[in-house]
């Protein structure tokens, strides 16, 4: 499959549109709070269309990923393995800063209790695992597919590109389909992301004229204290890189352009196709990207996850809950289990940090305390899962001997 390619560069790079549509957000926002706020439409223009492309994307490059490695079942099951060893050790590692952190600034003593913002009805404080397991064999895959859970999606495209690579050359008609499909999608891709410094300004425009600094400065300890956790976590995945051989600064120019997508519009699925791009672009091979990707989008969250375990710490401050050993254990392992288990469900970040509440006795109202600065928490902690996912999948083709493929010069779209 190639990459989208023309032979005309940008006058300005993509990276400096979008940080300059960042930045005139912000000025809109407060000096033009009307005209910022009418631009909502579209910025949900912009997050619609690519969330329009993430299901196609996922199922073709899943499929083709897993079809490809298919007839090597070893480097298939060596990939999944350190993939998920890696999450689960960056998980734990995250939540300890997080709680680390939390015990030298202390963001939560003295914080007045009253509430700032609503909290969804209904919030789920438990995942039942039985759900959680049934929900990943979709029923109907159609139906799968024009949901919100990539999870059954990526389980049927699992068993797909194992079915097709055992089924040799009868498969390589809809192999070719696939190919040519995933082809088309980049393309799109390319399309919708040269909007994405007109969209980040509407976006960021709408968030600062409707929410402004006032709900910064209200808990502005906490906003600073997440930051600096991030700031850790982006030195530890500096010097993984630097262990095995990479470039960090060299990577993060390299992705610089999910990173800023992901900080301005605050979610995942939207970096996902130009991330994958990106990754590919860089001499990632495909059938790498494709399984690795996916999976780390639902299961290595770092920067969200870090957030849980200081949110959780803010608040057993606010409320004078003491954390003895016991009560941070429990912690530990009922956020690493929660980050897990609501990866698929509807307000998953705080169904997570629900259930951790109502385990060391929180009332899970209490969430309404942090909501209100939420989005702007929400920000960095995407940015950085977009890093993180970076990291893993570099980490991942050392681990398993996996070579770069030759890199194209291409010119921006």
């Amino acid at each position: 499959m190639e990459m989208t390619k023309t032979s005309k560069k940008r006058p300005i790079p993509l990276p400096i549109q979008m940080v300059l549509g960042l930045v005139l957000g912000i000025v809109f926002g407060f000096v033009a709070p009307h005209f910022s706020q009418a631009l909502a439409p579209v910025g949900t223009a912009f997050v619609q269309a690519i969330k329009m492309i993430v299901v196609p994307l996922v199922f073709t490059a899943i499929t083709l990923g897993i079809y490809q490695m298919g007839n090597s079942a070893k480097q298939l099951g060596k990939v999944s393995a350190i993939s998920l060893l890696y999450f689960f050790i960056a998980t734990v590692v995250a939540i300890i800063i997080g709680l680390a952190l939390n015990a030298m600034f202390h963001p939560g003593v003295g914080v007045n209790l009253s509430h700032t913002a609503e909290l969804p009805k209904n919030i789920n404080t438990t995942v039942n695992w039985t759900k959680f397991f049934l929900d990943m064999i979709p029923s109907n895959v159609f139906a799968a597919m024009s949901g919100t859970n990539l999870l059954p999606v990526l389980v049927f495209a699992v068993l797909l590109g194992l079915a097709l690579a055992s089924t040799g050359s009868r498969a390589k008609p809809l192999v070719d389909v696939l190919d040519a499909l995933m082809g088309a999608v980049f393309k799109l891709t390319g399309w919708i992301i040269a909007l994405s410094p007109i969209a980040i300004f509407a976006i960021i425009a709408w968030l600062f004229s409707t929410q402004g600094m006032h709900t910064i400065l209200a808990l502005l300890k906490l906003v600073l204290v997440m930051y600096l956790g991030l700031g850790v976590l982006l030195v530890l995945f500096a010097i993984l890189m630097l262990c095995i051989g990479e470039h960090p600064l060299k990577t993060a120019k390299a992705v610089s352009e999910p990173v800023i997508l992901a900080f301005a519009t605050r979610s995942s699925e939207a970096t996902l196709p130009l991330h994958m791009e990106k990754l590919v672009e860089m001499g990632v091979p495909k059938a790498v990207a494709s399984v690795v990707l996916p999976l780390g989008y639902a299961f290595n969250r770092d920067g969200s996850i870090m957030y849980f375990a200081l949110a959780v710490g803010f608040l057993a401050d606010a409320y004078n809950i003491p954390l003895d050993p016991s009560t941070l254990l429990s912690i530990i392992v009922v956020t690493t289990l929660a980050s897990k288990g609501s990866a698929n469900v509807p307000s998953g970040g705080l169904v997570a940090i629900a259930m951790v509440l109502t385990t060391i006795g929180i009332p899970v109202e209490a969430l309404a305390i942090i909501a209100g600065v939420d989005a702007f928490l929400d920000m960095g902690r995407t940015a950085v899962n977009v890093v993180s996912n970076t990291v893993a999948v570099k980490l991942v083709m050392r681990w398993a001997g996996i070579a770069y493929e030759p890199v194209e010069e291409t010119a921006e779209v």
